[in-house]
């Protein structure tokens, strides 16, 4: 869709949402132990100075400028079996399918589930509530949206290549690729869900979720690309009403077979993968809502030409995130996000292998309806400036007004 078909459907949402009206939440139809449940919802969100690609995710857009529809249901097969799933819409593009999976709960007495297709993730806290209902705000956590250099399509040739690519991420500029176009991947994917099959055990005080699945934290995918396995699981603790920490871990494959039969050997027999960890928590108390996330992540990469990456390309990114609800209906939001690299080596230099970069949002929700919400904020994004030497740099800051509209049925 072209900017400007983009801009027009948008501010057409925008007028005609507030005139549409009020629905429940979801329909349920019921038949004996037979059931359907169905629930949607339409967003559509549009920024002003958004030309940093801070905000870029793998589908070459910003996340701060699309008009999104989805449409979730779930079908139960009886007390202990569902079949839930979600088709989805950017800019109103052909739907594609987002989740679809099977739900089974082995034991009514026991608080176990099995889940099996295109999974909720496990890891980390903020990839379950990317829904605008969900998210205070309109842009998303550094950690789950932000693109490093770092791509399953392309790899670095030498610490030099890497440097060209810094802060360059939703258009790497790396040397050994398999495709003419490609994307970086951010430390999590909160924008799609992984393949595979979970088990969650418990519920409180301490619930434990794990899952085996084709693709790695940075990468979800439907279909295998690499032959690899991704191991993730995440221990919920709920000591007290309104007070949750999460630990989170994970390592997968991540570099497509494309990608590794480019390699000379023996690089190119190897599985080179993503290890993550994380720790979140949440505290709300009366009107207050605090959210605070950190996470850890290490790609392997392969060695192929001097100055060489010898070691894992690690990052490190914080998320602290508050909310304040005035009356009802009417809240204030913040959030600081900030997310660093580690050093390599270059040609006589040491440097960060991507460019650290800072965002800070805050903005305010309204409620017009039950199921009608507005949203509006202030987006500022902070990159650190390019090594000397290495040609080309992306924005190195912006400010962006971003306004939402959303609503579901």
């Amino acid at each position: 869709m072209s900017a400007r078909r983009f801009r027009w459907s948008a501010a057409a949402w925008l007028a005609l949402a507030p005139l549409l009206p009020a629905a429940a939440p979801a329909e349920e139809w019921r038949l004996g132990d037979l059931g359907l449940v169905a629930a949607g919802e339409v967003d559509g969100a549009t920024a002003i100075g958004d030309d940093g690609h801070f905000n870029d995710s793998d589908y070459f857009r910003s996340e701060l400028s699309r008009l999104r529809l989805r449409l979730t249901t779930a079908v139960f097969l009886g007390s202990r079996v569902a079949l839930l799933g979600e088709l989805r819409s950017d800019d109103l593009a052909a739907p594609s399918v987002y989740a679809l999976y099977l739900r089974v709960r082995p034991w009514e007495e026991r608080s176990l589930h099995v889940q099996a297709g295109m999974i909720p993730p496990v890891f980390g806290a903020f990839a379950r509530r990317t829904y605008a209902s969900d998210n205070p705000l309109i842009g998303l956590p550094l950690a789950y949206q932000y693109l490093t250099s770092v791509s399953a399509q392309g790899v670095a040739e030498s610490a030099d290549d890497l440097g060209r690519s810094r802060g360059w991420g939703s258009r790497p500029r790396l040397e050994i690729r398999a495709r003419d176009s490609l994307s970086g991947l951010p430390l999590v994917d909160a924008l799609r869900w992984d393949t595979g099959v979970q088990l969650t055990l418990g519920s409180r005080p301490l619930q434990l979720a794990a899952a085996v699945t084709r693709g790695s934290p940075s990468h979800p995918v439907v279909r295998d690309d690499n032959d690899g396995r991704q191991l993730a699981a995440r221990l919920a603790i709920q000591p007290g009403p309104g007070f949750v920490v999460g630990l989170s871990a994970a390592r997968g494959a991540y570099l497509s077979r494309d990608v590794r039969a480019l390699l000379p050997e023996p690089a190119a027999g190897r599985e080179f993968r993503q290890s993550a960890l994380g720790v979140d928590l949440e505290l709300s108390r009366g009107y207050w809502l605090f959210r605070a996330e950190g996470i850890w992540s290490a790609w392997e990469t392969p060695v192929v030409a001097a100055p060489e990456i010898d070691s894992p390309l690690e990052a490190r990114a914080v998320s602290v995130e508050g909310r304040y609800r005035f009356v009802p209906g009417m809240y204030a939001a913040v959030r600081f996000d900030r997310l660093v690299f580690d050093r390599v080596q270059g040609s006589g230099r040491w440097f960060t292998w991507d460019a650290p970069v800072s965002r800070l949002e805050a903005g305010v929700g309204l409620s017009l309806r039950r199921n009608l919400v507005v949203k509006a904020s202030y987006q500022h994004n902070w990159r650190d400036p390019p090594v000397y030497g290495y040609s080309g740099a992306p924005v190195r800051s912006d400010g962006i007004v971003a306004t939402q509209l959303s609503f579901w049925f």
